[in-house]
């Protein structure tokens, strides 16, 4: 692709979101009644709004985020490296306290972008929801409000995949598999995230599995600008 970035320019990163109440029974009456009507045109005929409620973390209204994973290309020494680095936890306010700090200290210049796999649908309008929630204030690279197109500082590997053709989805897990990227056979997938936290109180493991799709999304980037791809030697984890 011949990306025109500094590939050191770039975040990667990825999230990780379940519903923000463990059941539906543990919901009141009027967030009962707006998340069947928010989800009204997704569940079909056979699947009750009970039922449905275990996918409410896909929505930043229902949702909340319990990890956010980001990579970061340097050089050492002349050899690449991907630096990794979670912000998780039970308490979502603190975690995107933290991810903005990352953004204002180390990623708040012009040429800065953010870069995730469906993150202009999903991780980028979703982190910005859910700090308006949690009262924390935008950080200039997720406050898009009066930006032009051009002026958005936001790469999506999905839609540099597209090439333009707006009804084509590829998740991360088939591009990997297609361009030869390696991908850790993982115990887990999204849909296994809720149950891992809620059930499992495992946290450590859904941030693992974060990571990897943070890796995951650096080294599609690398693939499509032709370059070699990482050893695991060259990750480093906080």
């Amino acid at each position: 692709m011949n990306l025109q970035i500094d590939l050191e320019h770039i975040l990667f990163l990825d999230i990780e979101t379940v519903p923000q109440e463990e059941s539906w029974n543990s919901l009141n009456d009027i967030n009962k009644t707006l998340f069947e009507q928010k989800t009204a045109y997704q569940r079909k005929d056979e699947i009750s709004v009970e039922d449905f409620y275990e996918r409410a973390g896909i929505w930043a209204e229902f949702g909340k985020i319990i990890c956010i994973s980001v990579g970061y290309f340097t050089s050492n020494q002349n050899e690449r490296q991907l630096r990794l680095k979670s912000f998780y936890g039970d308490d979502e306010k603190e975690l995107l306290l933290e991810f903005k700090e990352l953004l204002g200290a180390h990623f708040n210049k012009k040429e800065h972008v953010l870069c995730a796999h469906n993150g202009k649908e999903f991780d980028f309008p979703y982190i910005a929801r859910r700090m308006i929630v949690k009262q924390v204030e935008l950080p200039r690279k997720l406050n898009l409000f009066g930006k032009k197109p051009w002026e958005i500082p936001h790469l999506d590997t999905m839609e540099m995949w597209k090439f333009g053709d707006y009804k084509h989805y590829s998740s991360l897990k088939l591009l990997t598999a297609i361009l030869g990227i390696p991908s850790p056979k993982d115990d887990i997938d999204g849909s296994e995230v809720a149950n891992v936290y809620y059930k499992e109180k495992n946290i450590e493991r859904i941030m693992q599995y974060c990571e990897k799709d943070t890796v995951a999304v650096a080294q599609l980037v690398l693939r499509f600008n032709n370059e070699e791809l990482l050893e695991e030697s060259q990750m480093v984890f906080s």
